[in-house]
């Protein structure tokens, strides 16, 4: 039974965690959700993924329960790294993946949260590393993104105390992109997900390659990179709608072509 659900609207695919009364990230769940990557590589038309959880949360963290059943050190590792890797195919994804975020997104969930590449949160969300808290340390790449996001004398507070900061919070921090009333999340989250969809597909999958330069000293590597995209770009027929339509004071009908 699927731990999860996909649905393809207008190029955006929406997939849900629904594994109550937590979306505890299983190894089911995960490979559920390996698989719907799968299915959106091979669906040319699909240009955003809204990533949600079902019920009361994003998700409340990794299946504590499936921890006991792990014999030693390198179950465990071995777990660890078959986490990461999905979450690294999800940062490295060649078109965005938006996570909305209510209820809360602790520990593997704020790891999964984190490996994409928006975040749209609930005000009231609870974000947080709890792992401390249990005696164990985030595994699913914790300790690496969240300095990236707020700094490492936040990420060091977050993960030492395991106290969970809000969505208006994370925000604040810059773990967040925007929050909003819990009400209103999953309507602002879609909106989000299809302006982006509305864009040439070409031009979307350009700047999810060009963008993590950014991270890495390679700074002239992605400059040039740039301005190989931006010529390419120009000998796209969607180029030519896009600059046609502004000059006609129209919007565009890109064709991904």
């Amino acid at each position: 039974m699927s731990t999860l659900t996909m649905q393809v609207k207008e190029h955006v695919a929406e997939i849900t965690i629904e594994s109550p009364p937590a979306n505890a990230l299983s190894t089911h769940i995960l490979k559920d959700l390996s698989e719907d990557l799968d299915r959106v590589e091979q669906d040319p038309s699909i240009k955003a993924i809204l990533l949600k959880g079902e019920g009361k949360f994003f998700s409340a963290g990794a299946d504590i329960k499936e921890f006991t059943s792990l014999q030693d050190a390198s179950d465990y590792q071995s777990l660890a790294s078959k986490g990461q890797q999905l979450f690294n195919r999800i940062e490295n994804f060649h078109i965005p993946v938006i996570a909305a975020i209510h209820g809360a997104a602790l520990g593997g969930g704020l790891e999964l949260a984190m490996a994409c590449h928006i975040r749209y949160v609930a005000e009231d969300a609870k974000l947080g590393l709890p792992e401390l808290n249990l005696g164990i340390i985030p595994g699913f790449a914790g300790t690496q993104r969240l300095p990236r996001y707020v700094g490492s004398a936040k990420a060091y507070e977050m993960i030492l105390t395991g106290v969970p900061i809000s969505g208006a919070e994370a925000v604040t921090a810059g773990l967040a992109n925007r929050s909003f009333p819990s009400e209103e999340l999953f309507q602002e989250a879609v909106k989000l997900a299809h302006a982006i969809a509305s864009k040439s597909g070409p031009t979307i999958q350009h700047v999810m390659k060009l963008v993590p330069y950014a991270h890495t000293p390679q700074f002239n590597e992605g400059i040039n990179a740039e301005a190989e995209a931006f010529g390419q770009v120009f000998g796209n027929e969607d180029a030519k709608e896009g600059i046609q339509a502004f000059i006609e004071k129209r919007k565009p009908n890109f064709n991904d072509q």
